[in-house]
């Protein structure tokens, strides 16, 4: 096994550090010649007909005005230098020969090679998109991938009798999706940096058109939320290990798949297992490295923040160097029309607003609770200072006050109203778990103890966090159930959530 490893290993290595020679003919001498004749074979392939002959390809290209004076004999020079370089391979045609004289020509048919495919592929795949990047921020492209994981579940959870065919095309299924929601999102993002769209956007268009990419982008990022946290979770039941048995139904029928060449192929299951953990990091990220699912919502938050900016950039723009004369002489002209100076006072404060306003100060917050409401604060008073230059407030020395028992009664209330807290908590606590489903009525301290929870738990991989009483906590979302939790100062709904309580807390 370490023998053929190490075979397999740099056999890539030579195959990377190799001149590809098939694409020699992209930038030869006579790449026109060359590229227009595999382009033909190429297209003839895509229709099912492998094997051209010479005269066939001939006779298209005279339909071209460039190739009016290419004879056969320069077609036949450029299909050998073709097939030296890897491009076409040959297949003598023997099935209609009638004489000795017709069998020694050796007429070939010609067939696009493996690398030739590709690389017009590709080079068909660019010249439609352009010198701009392409991609999308489809919607659609999650909710499949969900639905293919839902299924993968069905199968490992109940053992259904899937065929090695069926869970084989549901594995080609997913990598499909998650392949094409990278490739699509980076290249959609790259699309809005380029120097192109960023030029775009700083044009006066560009304001018709705000709306609807903005919207665009919300659309997708609300969608984007709502179907990756159903993607996690599965994610997390769904590991290596628990993968297996399907795994073995892909490789028993990728088995089955017939080839002349014997596979090198080490160990299938762990590349199987290695694709599963990439598409699991995709969206969980590790303990080392952030995941790519919160890398796509920061970018796609940030380009709504670069959006907006923009608009407002250049709204101020606008609002500068526009006159306002004929706003101010239809103003002017709208009061001369008024003969009531009532209504003349009335389309004055809503033209130029109030003129004796009160400019109410308030002084910096007394606690630090960011849950105390206004009317539980206490009312302050507030000194007014003259602003003249030779003012100075009157200064002397006094001695430090110390405020011991003021911290020490401060701290014996806050420990107290923990303690409240804690005992209305544990009133709560079924075995060791708490779920918000299964309560009927909360008081509002407990309701914010247990957003406090759930927000702090979405930011971890694990969704385990410690208590503000020491406490271990792990946070379940249960997708598609909703629960409304009631209390003194209303209902709120929310999905339905069950606590854990992990280790002897």
């Amino acid at each position: 096994m370490i023998e053929t490893r190490s075979r397999r290993r740099s056999a890539v290595q030579h195959s990377v550090k190799k001149r590809v020679r098939e694409a020699t003919y992209l930038a030869a001498e006579k790449a026109s010649s060359y590229r227009t004749i595999l382009r033909y074979c190429y297209i003839q392939h895509e229709r099912m007909r492998q094997f051209l002959f010479a005269e066939e390809i001939h006779a298209h290209l005279q339909e071209d005005a460039t190739f009016e004076e290419y004879s056969l004999e320069e077609l036949q020079q450029d299909l050998e230098q073709l097939v030296k370089w890897g491009n076409l391979s040959t297949q003598q045609e023997t099935g209609k020969v009638n004489t000795v004289e017709e069998f020694k020509k050796k007429r070939f048919r010609y067939q696009c090679t493996p690398y030739t495919v590709e690389f017009e592929r590709m080079m068909l795949r660019m010249e439609q998109q352009g010198d701009q990047f392409g991609g999308s921020l489809e919607r659609s492209q999650f909710e499949r991938l969900y639905q293919g994981l839902v299924r993968i579940d069905d199968i490992v959870r109940s053992d259904n009798n899937e065929t090695d065919e069926e869970c084989a095309q549901l594995w080609d299924d997913v990598m499909m999706y998650i392949r094409q929601i990278t490739q699509n999102t980076s290249d959609y993002f790259a699309y809005i940096d380029s120097e192109n769209a960023n030029e775009r956007m700083q044009t006066e268009a560009f304001l018709l058109y705000k709306d609807q990419f903005t919207t665009y982008l919300r659309d997708f990022i609300i969608s984007l939320q709502r179907t990756a946290l159903q993607i996690q979770d599965l994610l997390r039941i769904l590991d290596g290990n628990t993968m297996e048995s399907f795994f073995n139904s892909v490789i028993r029928h990728k088995g089955q798949v017939f080839r002349f060449e014997e596979s090198e192929q080490e160990n299938p299951y762990l590349e199987y297992r290695e694709k599963w953990g990439n598409l699991a990091a995709w969206f969980l990220g590790s303990s080392q490295y952030e995941s790519e699912f919160d890398k796509l919502q920061e970018r796609t938050n940030e380009t709504i923040r670069r959006v907006t900016r923009t608009v407002q950039r250049l709204g101020e723009r606008n609002q500068h160097f526009q006159s306002r004369r004929q706003d101010y002489l239809h103003l002017a002209e709208w009061f001369d029309s008024i003969s009531d100076i009532n209504e003349a006072h009335k389309l004055s404060s809503v033209a130029f607003g109030v003129f004796h306003t009160k400019h109410l100060l308030a002084d910096p917050s007394l606690t630090e609770d960011i849950y105390t409401d206004v009317w539980h604060a206490p009312a302050s008073v507030h000194e007014t200072v003259p602003r003249i230059v030779n003012y100075g407030e009157k200064t002397k020395a006094g001695a430090v006050v110390e405020h011991r028992e003021a911290k020490e009664q401060q701290l014996r209330e806050h420990l107290q109203q923990r303690q409240r807290e804690q005992e209305i908590l544990e009133y709560y606590v079924q075995g060791n778990q708490i779920q918000l489903s299964h309560l009927s009525f909360v008081e509002t301290p407990v309701r914010k103890l247990f957003l406090a929870w759930i927000s702090k738990a979405m930011v971890q991989t694990d969704r385990q966090v410690k208590t503000e009483f020491g406490q271990d906590v792990k946070v379940h979302v249960h997708p598609g159930a909703k629960t409304t939790l009631s209390s003194e100062d209303g209902e709120l709904e929310l999905p339905d959530v069950t606590f854990e309580f992990v280790g002897s807390g």
